[in-house]
């Protein structure tokens, strides 16, 4: 338990490269571009070998110097494949097709079957596919990256990593750091929307999934050499602004010489104006009138507007930094000014349509049509949508706008992608090319009856509320245990809330993160905070354990780091030194399929996938 402590308080002896993925820096790129992304990332491909071939010769590692980034081993096979299929076939424009192959190699090259399909019956000389997986292996270029090849069946080409190469890579890693193998994105510049709570309203777990799956999208991009764009688009403009300004005004006339005391407790607040509006007409009639006087720049309420804001934004803040999670808010009343423009250019397009008192564009195959602007004459969810978009690939020039909610906005976002598309903002639907939108969507939190998790009263689970119960339980195993023990005397009052923290909110992202984000998943603080399985607490306990045997084994570690050289030489040394310098490939399988996916069929793989997903933050020993 100590050990966890020192962890949990960043105390302890230097990390293992491999948990320290949070530390590394983080280097930011601006651009925007619009070319295709197969030819980007061939293009990636071919420049990471070339780098990969500088920096693959022997080199002392006390001489080791900062290595240029070199992609994942997949890029840099990916490359070299890609130049013996330009000579054994250059007359067929192919990409590679390089998979992991734990069974037969490390890596196969699978393009033989699909070459023999184009140039059969053409007067070529090959007469199989065999034939051509032999030539594909025989015209790779020489490579330190290669020990051996050889061909099976229909062509495959299977590949064996060097030993020696692999050791290079990962002691490459150790003194350079994981940074060195980022993965080669084809974008340069990112928005992911995330969170996205509504103003002066409380967090709740509906909030959990969209905050931890956006954060840790957000982290892989940013360790690929993303620029990202992290964006909260709270909801801070809308009709009950109307009601809290009103009942605010009605409530304390003083409101101003009192400040944050008039409003108190935001959640009671809110309650008690929505049952003023709900039950009194005149009182609802005067809150739609503040609507527009509000949007209509009136000082008075905007002051107050500004205050409420103020004050709920302070709250989310605070769940936010439990969290670990940074954000840059751009909320609703942010893009309204655009939102005329946007609808003006939509128009001239032809795309926004009259119907039913209302303006709207018909998208093909929905039975409904995308409303911009309602009857009443009032922006809705999509127009301020559509001009955030427009704000994104315009101003901010992003070249991938990903947007994080709940599987149940599906239709909303398929309308609105679809619109885009329509009038020239995007790619049509079958072009692999930039910019481009994508809906990251999650299924519901459970409780242990199987409907949606609420509390004893039937309400929504409370966010803090949730991180509270966490803790509270994580510190009162870790006292039990402890107290068992005869340990408790060593423990001071900080490390003990830095542990219940580290392990308590650890054991609630990774639930998140672990399970299949587009299910359902039924919540549970006894499986989250066991030490036995694919838990957060297992894997923090397996890092305390290894912080602790280098601690016992009084070495400094970054002397071995520059002195040392690693050794491949057991089975299970090269199989684990194959999962660290797969690290980027897997980056990028899931930033490229948004999904948090295995590697292999093992169970291992999945929990190494998730990690991949996520990071320590060692300050406090919380995952992600």
């Amino acid at each position: 338990m100590r050990a966890l402590a020192a962890a949990a308080t960043a105390v302890a002896a230097p990390t293992p490269t491999r948990l320290r993925l949070p530390l590394l820096s983080r280097t930011l790129r601006s651009g925007h571009c619009r070319s295709s992304y197969s030819s980007r990332l061939l293009r990636f491909s071919c420049s990471a070998t070339t780098m990969g071939d500088e920096t693959s010769t022997s080199v002392a590692p006390q001489e080791q110097e900062s290595t240029v980034q070199a992609g994942s081993v997949k890029q840099q096979l990916s490359g070299l494949v890609l130049m013996s299929l330009r000579a054994t076939v250059p007359e067929v424009e192919v990409e590679p097709m390089v998979e992991v192959s734990a069974k037969f190699a490390d890596y196969q090259c699978n393009n033989a079957m699909g070459l023999w399909s184009k140039v059969k019956g053409s007067g070529t000389s090959f007469k199989n596919p065999n034939a051509i997986g032999q030539a594909i292996a025989k015209n790779l270029p020489s490579s330190d990256i290669i020990e051996s090849t050889s061909v099976a069946g229909p062509g495959f080409v299977n590949i064996v990593l060097s030993n020696r190469w692999v050791a290079q890579r990962i002691q490459d890693m150790l003194v350079n750091g994981i940074k060195t193998w980022a993965p080669i994105l084809p974008v340069k510049r990112a928005v992911i929307d995330f969170s996205s709570p509504n103003i002066a309203k409380e967090m709740h777990v509906g909030h959990l999934r969209s905050t931890i799956i956006g954060d840790t999208l957000a982290r892989m991009f940013e360790f690929s050499n993303v620029d990202v764009l992290r964006r909260n688009h709270v909801g801070d403009w809308g009709t009950q602004f109307g009601m809290l300004i009103e009942y605010l005004f009605e409530k304390f006339p003083n409101w101003q010489e009192i400040g944050s005391q008039a409003i108190g407790d935001l959640q009671i607040f809110y309650k008690a104006s929505k049952h003023r509006f709900d039950n009194d007409p005149e009182f609802k009639a005067r809150a739609q009138q503040g609507v527009v006087r509000l949007q209509g720049g009136e000082e008075r309420y905007r002051e107050a507007w500004k205050k409420i804001c103020d004050i709920s934004r302070s709250e989310f803040d605070l769940v936010y930094k439990r969290l670990n999670v940074v954000l840059e808010e751009k909320g609703e009343s942010f893009y309204n000014p655009y939102i005329p423009q946007v609808l003006e250019e939509l128009s001239s397009k032809g795309l926004i349509k009259e119907s039913e008192g209302a303006r709207v564009i018909f998208i093909q195959g929905h039975q409904i049509p995308l409303i911009v602007v309602k009857s009443d004459g009032g922006f809705n969810y999509a127009s301020t949508d559509l001009a955030a978009l427009w704000y994104r690939l315009n101003v901010e020039q992003a070249e991938w706008i990903i947007y994080v909610t709940d599987v149940g906005q599906q239709q909303h976002f398929d309308m609105f992608f679809s619109a885009a598309k329509m009038a020239g903002w995007l790619p049509g639907p079958n072009e692999k090319k930039f910019p481009k939108t994508s809906h990251v969507g999650f299924g519901l939190v459970l409780g242990s009856d199987g409907k949606r998790f609420r509390t004893r009263s039937t309400e929504v689970v409370r966010l803090v509320e949730l991180l509270d119960e966490a803790k509270s339980r994580s510190k009162s195993e870790l006292l039990q245990r402890l107290t068992e023990n005869g340990k408790i005397v060593d423990w001071t009052d900080e490390e003990l809330e830095q542990t219940s923290e580290a392990v308590g909110y650890g054991a609630v992202k990774y639930a998140d993160l672990k399970n299949n984000r587009l299910t359902n998943y039924t919540f549970s603080f006894e499986q989250m905070l066991s030490d036995k399985g694919n838990t957060a607490v297992y894997l923090q306990y397996a890092h305390a354990r290894i912080c602790s045997i280098i601690r016992k084994s009084n070495k400094d570690v970054e002397d071995l780091k520059m002195t040392g050289a690693i050794s491949l030489d057991h089975p299970d040394e090269r199989v684990l030194g194959l999962y660290l310098i797969r690290f980027a490939e897997v980056t990028f399988l899931t930033i490229s399929e948004l999904y948090f996916i295995r590697a292999s069929g093992s169970q291992d793989a999945d929990r190494y996938v998730v990690i991949v997903s996520s990071s320590f933050d060692l300050r406090a020993d919380m995952i992600i």
